[in-house]
């Protein structure tokens, strides 16, 4: 009997609950939780973040490697967990500071299952033992527990200890649902368990007691030197917030395993956002964050703002970003499936807003909440700025709701830059797919809506793209969105050096720690609460894409390196990955209304990873030499896993583990596409320097084509693995694709040659 089967195997064992520390396989709903207890203040703690001093550490996304601290009364311990097979975990805990006598403090072991089944106790074999269907899971501990108990629930184990105390033998048992193994910190001051499912009781026990005198696997890091630990915290902070929705049997990244909003909580651009971080990983989980933000897609056609446990927000959406993330998935994975489930979702959620949204026909949307549904706030200007999902930005100030049209009097000009560049992107997808009207249909859209952004959203005073009254002036305040025209296309090239001087102005935008989303000479940037005045990882990585998409890649790169060091600044002592962060002090939790652990904060290390490594929606696969020694990786590819080393200047791609393209050439290379037979990518050089690249796996039996400016078309052969590029004239990136013989091609159709 399998209570959960739509999560691989090798995620089975894994922290699925609230309760970090707790360990699941969840296709048979069996659950290791520690359970803490300090005769200080007899109180218990299941080590949850909600209710408990928790310090969350490395994470594996498959869960292979596990650790975190947690205090107690004045105690602190760490816990790690790892798995040798994805039968098979193992967990430790370490004591690492004590506020008491360890006699009395004490750490428990708690098994059960979902069913309810019993969990028998074999003191002989120092054994705990649970039969589930045809199936057993065995734990066992490097110590004997001093005493084993049995409750009914975590519930009665807790309160067991907290009415009783340590120094009670009443509840003693070996067998029951909850079953309790009783450790204390003077005995056991480091504790192991290792639990193993096999099917049957023998084999079980056997692995489970091999498991126990296993080595604990270690995650080597997945970033070092420039830019060290941006890789790293992106999956920490993935994994971590990927969970099990009870209510929806499924796997999904929350916003954050902290917040307290109900059995589960989808906002529709958070979670694309989580899909986007986790596609640097696994396709899978990409796929279960699309779907989990997708399924708040209504009849009406608009993807439903907030869709939770306790309440459904169906009369407003958020910006539509999620066919941008979409097309990085698929661009990321090459699998055209990714956008093929999603497709029909994003497109009908991109109509609803130009007829739903639009009340006056001119071509340009406003907030709105429409008349469906029971959501909180509905029919109120407040819901209508949930739309742009800037709920208190003081753009918002001068905007007045119109119950006849149930929209603000204002054109949002974030909300239209994101759906000029939603219709871009579907127009990519619905051409892959092959819906050549819907792709046209969509590129006239995105046209359109650009050329009007552009020209009415554009205040030639200030020199800025602002927010605007539907029948009237400027909106005063302004926000980084003034900088989403570059990311949709939209600005003109003097429009977008115009914004480049705003981008450095340190009274508006520029500072040590940006990009504040309220500009600093605002009234509202003193305010310093949530959208007036506070830094957002979201919109700084918007940002950095417009800024990439026009070229200015030197102010992305410093926007990265902002960025970066904001996010390190309580990540590297605290472990904190904010929700927003003080554009003065840099402070994540002076205000106490911001999540310490929320999953677009994995967006500021994005960018660092970006800036070496990315999947750029316009130019493809990108990795940049910038001669600065780093290592990161790996991480999910078209060609499968993918590494990227630069020493002393010289750029190594590995791919699967195997050494596959090498140069010193300094700039970028674009457009990577590596099949089986051919690769093909862009190089454009930082100096005009002639340079070779090599692929060390190519062999001699290839041809180079090589695509000069102006289309001249230059057939050469692949000597000595290299190939030779000239030195570089202008922007103008020459383009090689190299043919090999079938003889030397892959045989897996990933891998394009064999080492």
């Amino acid at each position: 009997m399998l209570l959960h089967t739509t999560v691989p195997l090798s995620r089975a064992w894994n922290s699925w609950s609230d309760r970090p520390a707790e360990m699941v396989f969840l296709p048979l709903g069996v659950r290791i939780t520690p359970i803490l207890y300090s005769s200080r203040s007899r109180t218990t703690s299941e080590i949850a973040p909600r209710s408990n001093t928790v310090r969350l550490g490395r994470h594996s996304i498959d869960g292979s490697h596990i650790d975190l601290e947690t205090d107690h009364s004045d105690t602190t311990l760490g816990f790690s967990a790892t798995k040798s097979d994805p039968f098979t975990v193992r967990g430790e805990w370490q004591g690492l500071k004590t506020g008491e006598w360890g006699l009395r403090f004490w750490v428990t072991i708690a098994i059960s299952a979902e069913g309810g089944e019993t969990v028998t106790f074999d003191a002989e074999k120092g054994v705990a033992l649970v039969k589930i269907g045809t199936r057993f899971v065995a734990i066992t501990t490097a110590d004997a527990p001093v005493q084993v108990t049995g409750h009914d629930t975590i519930a009665a184990l807790r309160a067991d200890f907290e009415a009783n105390g340590y120094f009670h033998l009443a509840s003693r048992s070996n067998a029951a649902p909850v079953l309790a193994l009783r450790f204390n910190l003077e005995m056991m001051r480091q504790g192991a368990y290792c639990a193993a499912v096999a099917d049957s009781a023998a084999l079980a026990i056997e692995k489970a007691i091999a498991g126990l005198g296993s080595r604990p696997t270690e995650i080597p890091p997945a970033q070092t030197a420039a830019y060290e630990g941006a890789l790293d915290a992106i999956r920490d902070v993935v994994a971590w917030n990927t969970i099990w929705d009870e209510t929806n049997a499924r796997p999904y990244t929350a916003v954050t395993r902290i917040w307290n909003l109900g059995k589960f909580a989808v906002w529709y651009n958070d979670q694309t956002f989580a899909a986007l971080l986790a596609g640097v990983f696994d396709a899978d989980l990409a796929r279960e964050n699309m779907a989990a933000a997708l399924a708040g897609a209504t009849p009406q056609g608009n993807i439903a703002c907030i869709v939770t446990s306790n309440d459904a927000w169906v009369d407003r959406s958020q910006p539509p970003h999620g066919a941008l993330v979409a097309w990085q998935l698929y661009q990321r994975t090459g699998e055209i499936s990714i956008i093929k489930a999603f497709y029909d979702a994003l497109a009908r959620n991109q109509r609803w807003w130009r007829t739903h949204r639009d009340p006056d026909g001119v071509g340009l949307v406003s907030c709105g909440t429409s008349d469906v549904g029971e959501g909180l706030y509905k029919g109120t200007a407040f819901a209508a700025r949930n739309e742009t999902g800037m709920d208190n930005s003081a753009t918002h100030d001068e905007a007045v709701y119109d119950p006849a049209t149930r929209s603000l009097s204002t054109f949002d000009l974030g909300l239209n830059c994101a759906l000029a560049l939603d219709a871009e992107m579907l127009s990519k997808m619905a051409a892959v797919l092959g819906y050549q009207a819907d792709a046209d249909e969509f590129a006239t859209a995105a046209t359109q809506i650009r050329k009007l952004i552009s020209q009415e959203l554009w205040d030639d005073t200030r020199k800025i793209f602002a927010n605007r009254q539907r029948k009237g002036g400027f909106i005063r305040s302004l926000s980084p969105t003034s900088f989403y025209p570059l990311l949709c296309g939209a600005a003109t090239a003097d429009q977008a050096e115009d914004l480049l001087r705003h981008l450095k102005d340190e009274s508006t935008f520029a500072g040590t720690f940006g990009l504040p989303n309220a500009t600093r000479d605002d009234p509202a940037f003193a305010d310093n609460v949530y959208w007036r005045g506070r830094i957002w990882p979201n919109v700084n990585f918007m940002v950095w894409l417009g800024l990439r998409r026009y070229g200015y890649f030197t102010q992305a790169s410093a926007l990265a390196r902002q960025s970066y060091d904001l996010f390190m600044k309580s990540w590297r002592t605290n472990r904190i990955a904010a929700e927003n962060y003080n554009a003065v002090t840099g402070e994540a939790m002076d205000q106490g209304d911001t999540d310490p652990f929320y999953i677009w904060a994995a967006l500021l290390p994005m960018m660092a990873v970006g800036e070496i490594c990315d999947f750029d929606p316009w130019r493809g696969w990108t990795i940049t030499n910038s001669g600065d020694d780093v290592s990161v990786g790996p991480m999910l590819t078209p060609a499968g896993s993918a590494t990227v080393t630069i020493r002393d200047g010289r750029l190594t791609l590995a791919l699967n583990g195997a050494d596959f393209l090498r140069t010193r050439m300094r700039g970028q290379l674009s457009g990577i596409v590596v099949e089986k037979g051919h690769i093909s990518f862009c190089m454009l050089a930082a100096e005009p320097v002639e340079g070779t690249i090599e692929l060390p796996t190519g062999g001699s039996n290839a041809l180079v084509v090589t695509e000069g400016e102006g289309g001249a078309v230059v057939w050469s052969q692949l000597v000595n693995q290299e190939i030779t590029v000239p030195a570089s004239s202008g922007p103008f990136a020459p383009r090689f694709t190299v043919v090999f013989s079938p003889i030397s091609a892959g045989s897996d159709g990933r891998q394009l040659l064999t080492p």
